[in-house]
């Protein structure tokens, strides 16, 4: 018995020994998560309704195959007809047919004209009718159009808003796109006495819109957001600014959606650039135009391209293209 007793006491502090040794061990070393890749740069076109100038198709054509010619993530067209074109099925067949050539995504967003101005054979509003029906040609489904396409969100997906398959918004290395119904002859608010419905129940679907997008950059920190429109809300503007130069009516109708944009915006750490179709005073080459972290474009080119370069102090720049408008 004493033989053995001594071996177990050696044992025994030898084990405390390495014990404390271990308590004054370094920590084992924990690897470390790896960090999110770059987003790379991009770049996506934009057709600047060339149309709205009185020119014919050939001009759009030409644009469409500019504005495609670097390999752009995406095009965007603001408008299919103008104003002057006939509202007819055989006049959107042939322009979805067009656009549908496009050799990358091809997202389509309204213009006033291809709709708001429509009249019926009686010489009466048609505007409700033919909106309805270009949603049924260009917003069937959950992509864009294009030879090669892109899968888009669209707000119709909510059963609240089902109608509203024109809103829509995808995304591209951390950077939020969408496309909002806002045609530029004041938001198609019209003056006269109980003929509001389609601006007052637009005007809820574009606001629960803007609340969805805003909150979606937010939530998975977007770097941007972009807004392609028909309308010029103002957003950058001075408040002394008249957006209504031209109509009789004191309503601004896009009075509540600039209040809103610049309530979300002052918000969000990233940037929010607007694009929309209207020439604006500009001459030559499109730019943008900058208040705080709001950017906007009037589409003054027939084309153009914006580079997106993730990271940088200057998250957006655009190079204009054909600009040579008809007189």
């Amino acid at each position: 018995m004493m033989r053995t007793a001594r071996p177990r006491r050696v044992l025994l502090a030898a084990a405390l020994a390495l014990a404390a040794a271990g308590a004054h061990a370094a920590p084992p070393i924990t690897p470390m998560a790896p960090a999110t890749p770059p987003q790379k740069p991009f770049a996506f076109g934009v057709i600047g309704h060339p149309l709205q100038h009185g020119r014919d198709e050939a001009v759009l054509k030409r644009a469409l195959v500019e504005a495609s010619q670097n390999y752009p993530a995406f095009v965007v067209a603001t408008g299919i007809k103008a104003a002057s074109e006939p509202c007819s099925d055989k006049l959107y067949a042939q322009r979805r047919a067009l656009l549908n050539e496009s050799s990358g995504p091809m997202v389509v967003s309204l213009a006033g004209s291809d709709w708001s101005a429509c009249l019926n054979s009686a010489g009466r509003s048609n505007a409700i009718e033919r909106l309805n029906r270009l949603r049924e040609l260009f917003y069937a489904d959950s992509e864009s159009l294009g030879v090669r396409r892109i899968q888009v969100t669209r707000l119709s997906s909510t059963a609240k808003f089902r109608s509203y398959a024109e809103n829509a918004h995808w995304e591209v290395n951390k950077v939020l796109f969408a496309t909002i119904n806002l045609p530029a002859n004041n938001n198609h608010y019209r003056p006269e006495a109980g003929r509001n419905s389609e601006y007052e129940d637009r005007l809820v679907a574009n606001r629960a819109w803007l609340h969805r997008l805003f909150a979606l950059a937010e939530r998975q920190k977007m770097a941007g957001l972009v807004l392609f429109s028909d309308g010029d809300p103002g957003v950058t503007a001075e408040e002394s600014f008249s957006l209504l130069p031209s109509f009789q009516s004191k309503q601004d109708g896009f009075a509540e959606v600039r209040k809103q944009i610049r309530t979300m915006a002052a918000k969000y750490k990233g940037k929010v650039l607007l694009i929309d179709a209207q020439a604006g005073a500009q001459n030559g080459e499109p730019a943008i135009q900058w208040r705080g972290n709001v950017g906007h474009v009037n589409m003054a080119a027939d084309w153009a391209e914006v580079r997106v370069t993730p990271g940088a102090a200057a998250l957006f720049s655009i190079k204009g293209g054909s600009a040579e408008h008809a007189p």
